[in-house]
């Protein structure tokens, strides 16, 4: 039977529960693509998971161990074999897609369904493709889909410079919104690039105490109260929450989890919206990303790239160094 290389995690814990192991190569069932992986981008859902944190998320993965042990929703690379009834790809399609919080990018070959691809842009390296899928999205969710951004609003960004943060401020700009960033020092030009008209630099300022509300107030970090959120958002305006906890330094139980119950709990009597978006894969929302993407009215961000064989120090760099936009794997 045909081997490949993965990172496997086979525990929970830290960066070093993560090994480059040989493994079974995948096979494509029906509707699905096996991909040779070129490149693999990581994101919080995968420290999530590698960490076990929340308690919350094992309930999805597995109590006592992730049931799938190979990391990595994100991938881009060319298609190897396709299974009974694709009829979208053959070999030596160059594609970019997304796996799922079941993963399986961190290796040599990944198995995706194939809704869930789309067909790389030649302008666009590996690395910047695989960069795409479930950050884009879940920025295409909140800014266009769970606000309903229009133009001329305002929109603020917390977490401006992450992986979400990056794509969140281009949609922003693209819609015509007036979008503010916040993040740290060193990524405030990042974020100026990318189209916000305002940035905050959280490491001088402080958004919370600025006495400016806005439309929309996306918050990507989760290190805000409830009460300090609600300050920024305009009467009537739409509070949307989606992920943070990525840090060494948290531990919470449930994490995020917690002050998005507490908000969607208190909306009511808050005079706002709440929103806490959902995004697993979904083929249209890629395809509307991908389209954005091809265009160029959106662009990845890739800060760093590591060798497939160093996934636990591109952990390690995504939970201590403040890695702006996205780290990506790269796979020989």
């Amino acid at each position: 039977m045909a081997q490949m290389s993965a990172v496997l995690q086979e525990s929970y814990g830290g960066p070093e529960v993560l090994a480059l192991r040989e493994t079974r190569r995948p096979q494509p069932a029906t509707g699905q693509v096996l991909v040779r992986v070129r490149a693999a981008s990581l994101n919080a859902a995968d420290w999530h998971i590698m960490r076990g944190l929340p308690l919350m998320a094992r309930l999805s993965v597995g109590l006592r161990a992730p049931r799938g042990q190979v990391r990595g929703s994100d991938v881009s690379g060319v298609v190897e074999t396709v299974g009974a009834g694709v009829t979208r790809w053959r070999a030596g399609d160059e594609v970019y897609g997304e796996l799922g919080i079941a993963g399986g990018g961190f290796a040599e070959y990944a198995v995706v369904d194939e809704a869930f691809l789309v067909a790389k842009p030649p302008a666009l390296s590996f690395e910047e493709a695989a960069a795409v899928p479930l950050a884009g999205r879940t920025a295409l969710v909140c800014v266009r889909e769970a606000s309903r951004l229009a133009d001329g609003q305002r929109l603020l960004v917390n977490g401006a410079s992450g992986g979400v943060g990056t794509f969140a401020v281009q949609l922003g700009h693209a819609l015509g919104a007036e979008v503010t960033g916040v993040c740290r020092t060193r990524n405030v030009d990042l974020v100026r690039s990318l189209g916000a008209k305002h940035v905050v630099d959280y490491t001088r300022d402080d958004v919370a105490a600025s006495g400016s509300t806005y439309d929309v107030v996306l918050d990507l970090v989760g290190n805000r109260s409830l009460r300090d959120l609600r300050r920024l958002v305009s009467p009537g305006g739409v509070l949307v929450l989606s992920g943070g906890g990525t840090s060494t330094g948290k531990r919470e139980v449930l994490g995020p989890v917690w002050l998005m119950l507490r908000a969607k709990v208190a909306a009511p009597f808050l005079k706002l919206a709440v929103s806490v978006p959902q995004s697993p894969p979904h083929a249209a929302q890629l395809a509307d990303l991908a389209a954005l993407v091809a265009a160029g009215t959106v662009a990845p961000v890739v800060d760093r790239t590591f060798p497939l064989a160093e996934a636990a120090a591109a952990m390690t760099y995504l939970e201590t160094e403040h890695a702006r936009a996205k780290v990506v794997l790269t796979v020989p």
